[in-house]
């Protein structure tokens, strides 16, 4: 592969500032400084660095983020800061993208990859991929509410939930876990028994779970840890 398209790949630039790092002898393949940006590598086997960072290629990219509230789930937006905005630096983003998404003032764990065809499978409702959320409420709730949660309640008109699991925790605070994505489903879940939610958390994506992560953290994953989902 040219070394140029190796480093683009990798999320080190586009091919013009690329092609400027080489210039300043920003880039090393094994022990030799190279400089043009038409000489080939060996992507698996050499050892190529930017600066003093070693770069691996991956055809695949995945990582987990713990979101903060504030931003939008989105590649870009004219007006809003979306979670692209908040990825390290280490992270390559080229062809980077969330799985699903997380309204503005939703917490919690969001997924991102270069891989479209595995987020179409992710987001499939014939994948059942469970989603677990903790919900801070505005009321109690009732027994006869978790039990409508359950078992499927009405939203945005004429949609019928699927069953649920609830895990009560305190009269006002609960685990939901659902299969679905409708547009603010959990929020809408809530508001069909009466109740509102007031902070709002995902916890965990099928096997993905924010154990040991801090609000804003991002830590990549393999794909060993995608095929479990």
């Amino acid at each position: 592969m040219r070394i140029d398209k190796f480093l683009v790949e990798c999320g080190v630039g586009s091919r013009r500032e690329v092609k400027d790092y080489l210039a300043k002898g920003f880039i090393r393949v094994n022990s030799r400084i190279i400089k043009s940006s038409k000489d080939k590598i060996d992507e698996i086997n050499d050892e190529i660095f930017f600066k003093e960072r070693k770069l691996q290629y991956k055809s695949e990219r995945y990582y987990i983020m713990y979101k903060p509230s504030g931003y939008i789930t989105a590649t870009d937006d004219f007006k809003e800061k979306t979670v692209m905005d908040i990825l390290p630096e280490w992270v390559n983003k080229k062809g980077l993208f969330p799985v699903g998404r997380l309204d503005k003032d939703t917490e919690g764990l969001l997924l991102f990859t270069n891989n479209g065809q595995l987020s179409h499978q992710l987001l499939s409702p014939k994948k059942h991929v469970k989603k677990k959320y903790y919900l801070e409420l505005e009321s109690p709730i009732s027994t006869e509410d978790i039990e409508n949660l359950k078992n499927g309640v009405v939203i945005l008109g004429d949609y019928l939930t699927k069953q649920a699991e609830v895990e009560v925790i305190e009269d006002s605070k609960i685990y939901l876990t659902i299969t679905e994505g409708k547009f603010h489903q959990v929020k809408e879940m809530l508001k069909a028994v009466g109740n509102k939610v007031i902070y709002l958390k995902r916890v965990s994506f099928g096997n993905l779970s924010l154990e040991g992560m801090k609000i804003g953290e991002v830590k990549e994953i393999g794909v060993e840890d995608i095929k479990g989902l």
